[in-house]
């Protein structure tokens, strides 16, 4: 039931109220009278309630606000004035902008208290606080791993607590000494097996087999074998271990491990039913289109490294930004290779001889690498580049900051989570600690009680109860916002 957006001094000069349908509110100290025919617009909003009690008697008038003045006839509460004055909007802008500086979700509890929906928010406002959300949400996900991870579960059985210990020791290195130990180990054998893949390749380090053909390395390939053995165990630890096995085989990284370990297998199979079963040149052929395949191993690096996580978190979130450097690089390859090819025709030698074998040069050219294996040899052709050239820069140039502007936010952003969820962790022992001196302090009491009689008795308690305590929220010179009243 929004109401018709309308400015604050029209409606004053709109509406003369009555000194009867006044509301004199005092919020932190700050005193605002507020006409009654605004308030009502928005019935069940506490200002309107409270209106309607005050017109109709002060018996529900409590319930209402912290304090009341019937001398001066008016009401007080403990709130932010601030944020007040941003609810305040809703009576007569049908809308409420929270201002920079607030925090989405305190901002949203006054909106609570002063019952006003939160679909008067406007869109900026309420994008801002759908974002606080998520992070909350993150952080309390966070902490309830950790907290997982630190209590365990009492009643689970040896095989479940053994399954929970290993898969916080193969995928949490923060868990634990151990765990990190695992960690490092796992990522020095990623880099040797792929040291190992390069070095296999070069032709001095080959040997010759029987049919004198160049195969790699024995010394090579016991290392391979060794870290392959160490990706299985590691691999298949993990699986066991993990409390969703659908999840963990379906997951990104997982396939990645997958796709590192199967092709050593599958080589290995192919190599020893190939001499048997069909010609060693077609089993060649397939083991060595699969030993291309190892190269994934790289990308488990990945998985001990938070900044390259972060990367490719950047460019997930940077796919519009993509998809429009690709689209502005091949409109810009087509409409310059088909240039190119035209303005070369006139030339005897020229090495454009169609407009798809044209592509290859709009592709170097836009992308500034150049290798010179085709080039134009007439005027309009070099101009034609040079205009490629400068249309490939601005291209490439264009999505770059949003790209790496992803980057900064999210890598802050896990930066801010990591350590709302170490301050909340500090927070929950601190609370923790306190509630075990309180227990010590009343058990400390009623010892006394046993051993002194009557007086002890009343120690304890009362040294019990002072951590529950009620501490007003706010001094009579805070509401009032008169020093001179409290002396």
């Amino acid at each position: 039931m929004r109401g018709a957006p309308r400015g604050r001094a029209a409606e004053c000069a709109s509406s003369q109220c009555s000194r009867d349908a006044e509301l004199v509110v005092n919020i932190g100290g700050v005193r605002q009278v507020l006409c009654g025919d605004v308030l009502k617009r928005y019935p069940e909003t506490r200002l309107a309630e409270l209106l309607d009690c005050s017109s109709r008697g002060l018996d529900a008038v409590p319930s209402l606000c912290d304090d009341y003045d019937p001398g001066k006839g008016e009401f007080y509460f403990d709130r932010d004035p601030d944020a007040f004055r941003c609810i305040l909007e809703v009576y007569y802008f049908g809308e409420v902008h929270m201002k920079r500086g607030f925090c989405p979700i305190c901002f949203t509890k006054e909106m609570e208290f002063w019952k006003v929906d939160t679909s008067f928010l406007d869109e900026c406002c309420r994008s801002s606080l759908s974002e606080k959300e998520e992070e909350l949400a993150e952080i309390a996900h966070k902490v309830r791993l950790i907290l997982d991870d630190l209590e365990g579960d009492p009643g689970a059985g040896r095989w479940q607590r053994g399954q929970k210990f290993t898969w916080k020791l193969m995928e949490k290195p923060e868990s634990s000494a151990a765990a990190r130990v695992v960690a490092v180990v796992s990522f020095l054998f990623i880099l040797v097996s792929s040291v190992v893949m390069c070095m296999s390749t070069i032709p001095d380090l080959q040997v010759e087999d029987a049919d004198g053909n160049h195969v790699e390395h024995p010394t090579l390939e016991a290392v391979e074998t060794v870290c392959i053995g160490w990706f299985t165990v590691e691999y298949l630890l993990r699986l066991i271990s993990s409390p969703n096995k659908v999840h963990f085989a379906l997951s990104f990284m997982n396939i990645i491990d997958f796709m590192a370990i199967m092709p050593f297998y599958v080589v290995l199979t192919l190599t020893h039913l190939g001499t048997a079963v069909m010609e060693l040149a077609n089993v060649q052929q397939a083991v060595q289109a699969l030993r291309i395949m190892r190269i994934a191993r790289i990308f488990k690096l990945a998985r001990h490294s938070s900044g390259l996580q972060t990367l490719t978190y950047a460019l997930k979130r940077s796919f519009k930004e993509l998809g429009l450097l690709l689209m502005y690089m091949g409109v810009g390859i087509f409409v310059f290779s088909a240039l190119g090819y035209t303005m070369e025709q006139s030339h005897p030698e020229t090495l454009f001889k169609s407009i798809p074998q044209s592509f290859w040069w709009a592709i170097i050219t836009m992308t500034t690498v150049g290798y010179g294996d085709i080039y134009p040899k007439t005027t309009l052709g070099r101009c034609n580049a040079a205009i490629s050239f400068l249309c490939g820069v601005i291209a490439i140039a264009l999505p770059i900051h949003p790209i790496i502007n992803n980057f900064v936010i999210y890598y802050n952003k896990q930066k801010v989570l990591e350590t709302a969820a170490k301050h909340e962790l500090e927070l929950m022992e601190l609370h923790s600690h306190e509630g075990g001196a309180t227990g010590s302090r009343e058990r400390g009491g009623w010892r006394e009680a046993e051993a002194g009689g009557g007086a002890g008795p009343g120690v304890g308690v009362g040294a019990g109860s002072l951590p529950d305590a009620r501490v007003p929220l706010m001094t009579e010179c805070r509401r009032t916002g008169q020093p001179e009243s409290c002396e």
